[in-house]
């Protein structure tokens, strides 16, 4: 560019920042002023080096924007200096949401970050194929709706400006525009937004269709105009007769809504019978309004009459966008059905800018207590769609999905997920491989627990590593039927593969015994240990909780089975051994009940009217006289007992205690040497099923001594643990804290 080519765009460019300012809705302040000065500067600077397709410089963009926020939509400083910014932190590497929020405070930065992360989710996918999910992410992924505002203005001024861009291109944001902006402007009250949302969507969608009736709506003008006066002829002398101070306007039906017609009823254009509506606006005091307003319907409907199944009385209800009006629908000269639409200047203006105009006639209040106001009626209305909306219902059913949340992959995809979803069902809904590998996560940049509860917006990255795999505790983290289903099917994989190294080892460690393994001796094992399955006796022998001493038990009580009988018999008149005592504790834990959050083992009797059994859903009564009471969820006295006695329900669930896993301290100590950490640590982590949870160690003149914290599924694995750490050199001491 020649030098004088930019002092033409400079001088142009300082221009428009000075119209932005003069056509602002809301009265500015000179903080105002200096607020957007300051983010036109930093918007000037970060867009230097940026020309948008049709050749002029891209800060043009974010000025029309501004001026769509600042002057259609009737938004603050605040709104008009994130306008500015609003592709800010996303094109430039120099400034990110940090320095946002340092030079212009949080509201701007949460807004800009919230534009910024619609955006990028933009470049990274095809939106178009992701339009549902994205639709519903705009209403749930941000608690300030300014970010929904100023995106429907960014989307106007682009639909404005596409005749450069490729036609393929025209036709994917034209028809996302119809899909998704088009009734969200409708549902935030922006109706003359939605208007020429709609018509631009619809000009790049069907340009022929278009194009055809632009046409023939100039062609009509004449005609249009002449309709009115004559309208305006019939009424004037009765309406100047009241002393009133009014205008009678048409106002041509979009040519979205006119095709709309056409398609549904099979119409030609000049068949569409109301292709504009007469507007009559009245200047009145807040008090006179409402009155003003059926004075002006009766001296309509005394002259034109009226259909009654078309009377809409929004003056009386205003919708939840805050749109006041009257609307008849009469039959006019010529024969022809006319809208005819009764609203006060107050009301025109609500109509044509929202709340923004609704809270400038309410006293008393600053300009930010009523956009605060303004605020959260909107995100009322975003919530409760079904509030005095018939026209937008039958047009476009928005639900706010309030169960889902909708979270970012590193790329910027976006990931719907239920409210309550953890990283672990993250990364199951991404890959079935991607979530058996887990080893933790980051959420926003941080490391988080697999326990941590994501929210809308938050951008999860995934930990992977080859050697991690499903634990038991994984299934207290998650929550889709999905994540949970796979870590089920792969401790079960788990659970085979230990049981048949298991049958194994119990068929060496028999063959010692002089028993053979087969289905004999297997179902007298299985009953012996109280068990199942036969799976289940091997996996036990393959984590280690039937050892050799407790298989010895069994060949002595097998070979005398009358010893054994008599053994048992004098077993119920006195004390239990250590070694019986040892047998009963890891057989009677399977299949044990616990209550509480706290998993407590607490004495309980099984209730008769349901007799539930181990791996039924069951829950937990305190009884009177009777102790704790064990019931089915589904027992037909469940529904009495948890609606009448709440306070007397404990949680409970069956557990197996060979697949839970316990924590346990141990304490070691003895003489220091170079490398003991390390033989320490490698024999706790070559052992089976053991994982450490921490460790601290401490020498002191040639002694030493420390703890570690490991997570077990068995008390037998602890006593082989200390008994291997005891065999390094050096180690004096290992006990159980």
């Amino acid at each position: 560019m020649t030098e004088v080519e930019i002092e033409k765009e400079n001088a142009a460019i300082a221009k428009e920042y000075k119209e932005l300012l003069r056509i602002s809705y809301q009265i500015l302040s000179n903080d105002d002023k200096k607020l957007i000065r300051k983010a036109f500067d930093v918007a000037v600077d970060a867009h230097k080096d940026q020309r948008r397709k049709s050749g002029e410089a891209y800060i043009f963009h974010p000025i029309a924007v501004a001026k769509i926020v600042a002057a259609e939509i009737g938004l603050d400083a605040t709104s008009i200096a994130a306008a500015l910014l609003h592709d800010v932190v996303e094109d430039c590497d120099d400034y990110s949401i940090n320095d946002i929020q340092q030079l212009f405070g949080e509201t701007v930065a949460r807004i800009v970050d919230g534009l910024t992360k619609i955006s990028s989710l933009k470049k990274e996918s095809d939106v178009s194929l992701q339009a549902e999910n994205f639709r519903k992410m705009l209403l749930t992924l941000h608690d300030d709706v300014r970010v929904i505002i100023i995106k429907i203005a960014d989307r106007l001024h682009n639909l404005q400006t596409m005749d450069s861009m490729r036609p393929d291109k025209q036709v994917k944001i034209a028809s996302e525009t119809l899909y998704i902006y088009a009734p969200l402007a409708h549902r935030i009250g922006l109706y003359n937004i939605k208007t020429d949302l709609e018509d631009l969507g619809l000009k790049y969608t069907e340009p022929d269709v278009y194009n055809d009736i632009l046409a023939k709506i100039e062609d009509s003008k004449e005609e249009q105009d002449a309709y009115i006066k004559e309208i305006n002829a019939t009424l004037k002398s009765k309406l100047d007769k009241e002393g009133l101070d009014y205008d009678i306007k048409g106002r041509p039906k979009s040519i979205f809504s006119i095709r709309n017609k056409m398609v549904k009823q099979g119409v030609t254009f000049e068949e569409v019978y109301d292709k504009f509506a007469v507007r009559i606006i009245y200047k009145s005091d807040l008090e006179n309004e409402k009155f003003l307003a059926w004075k002006i319907y009766s001296i309509v409907t005394d002259h034109f009459r009226p259909n009654p199944t078309r009377l809409r009385d929004w003056i009386s209800s205003p919708k939840s966008t805050g749109y006041e009006a009257l609307h008849i629908t009469v039959m006019g000269p010529k024969g022809r059905w006319v809208e005819v639409q009764i609203r006060s200047e107050r009301m025109n203006e609500v109509a044509e800018k929202g709340y923004a105009a609704h809270y400038k006639y309410k006293e008393g209040k600053s300009s930010e207590d009523n956009l605060d106001t303004w605020i959260s009626k909107l995100q009322e209305a975003l919530e409760n769609p079904e509030a005095n909306a018939v026209d937008f219902v039958e047009q476009f059913k928005l639900n706010l999905y309030s169960k889902e949340i909708f979270v970012f992959t590193p790329l910027g995809d976006l990931k719907s997920l239920p409210k309550g979803a953890t990283p672990l069902d993250f990364a199951f809904s991404i890959h079935t491989e991607v979530g058996m590998k887990t080893r933790g996560a980051r959420v926003n940049g941080k490391l988080v627990p697999l326990s941590h509860t994501l929210k809308s917006g938050d951008q999860v990255e995934i930990l992977t590593s080859e050697n991690s795999k499903p634990n038991t505790n994984w299934l207290e983290y998650a929550t889709t039927a999905r994540a949970r289903s796979k870590i089920k099917s792969s401790l079960k994989e788990e659970k085979k593969r230990i049981g048949e190294e298991g049958k194994e080892i119990l068929r060496r460690k028999l063959k010692q015994l002089k028993i053979q393994l087969n289905e004999k001796s297997i179902n007298e094992l299985v009953n012996y240990f109280k068990l199942k399955t036969s799976l289940d006796l091997f996996y036990r022998v393959g984590v280690g909780t039937i050892d050799n001493s407790k298989l010895k038990e069994f060949a002595s009580s097998r070979s005398n089975a009358l010893v054994s009988f008599i053994k048992n018999k004098i077993s119920r008149k006195r004390t239990a051994t250590k070694e019986e005592i040892e047998r009963e504790e890891i057989t009677s834990k399977y299949d044990m009940l616990v209550f509480g959050n706290e998993e407590e083992k607490l004495n309980y009797k099984l209730s008769n009217c349901c007799n539930p059994i181990p791996g039924d859903n069951v829950f937990g009564f305190v009884t009177i006289n009777d102790g704790i009471k064990v019931h089915k969820k589904t027992c037909p006295n469940a529904i009495s007992l948890q609606s009448n006695y709440a306070y007397r329900i404990m949680s409970a669930k069956w557990i197996d205690s060979s697949q839970q896993e316990y924590t346990a301290i141990l304490k070691i100590s003895g003489l220091d040497h170079l490398g003991l950490v390390n033989e320490i640590t490698n024999v706790i982590s070559s052992n089976l099923h053991v994982n450490m949870k921490s460790l601290s160690f401490e020498s002191n003149h040639g002694l030493f001594s420390g703890k570690v914290t490991v997570q077990v599924n068995s008390n037998s694995l602890v006593k082989k643990l200390m008994e291997r750490i005891k065999k390094i050199n050096g180690i004096e001491k290992v006990q159980r804290l």
